[in-house]
């Protein structure tokens, strides 16, 4: 009969694999050149909740009841976890914005090239609400931080094209795809954004 303050090799195993899973999540941004970009979101409840239920999982003082509690919401913080992983396992590039309330916002989004520039697809309202469209804004990619001006485009010929480009360019956005966690075609209100140049001055 086991000791009832310990874990069972079950719950032993998920806390194991929570506390690696959430170590990676943070991790796996060092792999990334230039300046680290901190969990947010989802992103970071995948990596602090892996860590937590990890412990909790694991560590002999919790209850019994809380851990098979814990081990319960495993599935839901496996998900987020995996995600924020996986989705930095790509190329990934920093654009630091402002939001609606005037707060600093970092968005990491994937990028694609195309003979007219660099483009990233996005929700319309994520555009709307970190005023994007015509905003000189600086972007992080490769390491190297430049000023661009994002051109918001909601043509459904140019959405489409970019968002089919990520579908192709990204193992996780296709992965994701297979089993309907991401839409292999742009959401009717999905939109695309340029990054041109910042104008000298």
């Amino acid at each position: 009969m086991s000791d009832s303050s310990s874990p069972s090799k079950l719950q032993a195993a998920v806390g194991f694999g929570l506390i690696i899973l959430g170590i990676a999540v943070f991790a796996v941004r060092l792999a990334h050149d230039g300046a680290y970009a901190m969990p947010r979101g989802g992103n970071l409840f995948g990596g602090v909740g892996a860590l937590g239920l990890g412990v909790l999982l694991l560590w002999s003082a919790t209850p019994g009841a809380l851990r098979w509690v814990a081990l319960a919401a495993s599935p839901v913080v496996l998900f987020f976890g995996l995600y924020a992983t996986m989705a930095e396992l790509e190329e990934v590039i920093s654009l630091y914005a402002t939001d609606s309330a005037g707060n600093a916002a970092e968005l990491r989004l994937w990028i694609v090239d195309r003979e007219d520039g660099e483009w990233v697809g996005m929700p319309r309202t994520k555009a709307i609400e970190h005023s994007l469209d015509g905003a000189r804004l600086d972007m992080l990619r490769n390491g190297q931080t430049r000023c661009v001006v994002p051109v918001l485009h909601e043509d459904r010929k140019t959405v489409r094209a970019i968002h089919s480009m990520k579908v192709e360019k990204y193992a996780v956005a296709r992965g994701s795809a297979a089993i309907g966690l991401y839409p292999r075609e742009a959401r009717d209100e999905a939109v695309a954004l340029r990054f041109d140049p910042c104008p000298p001055g």
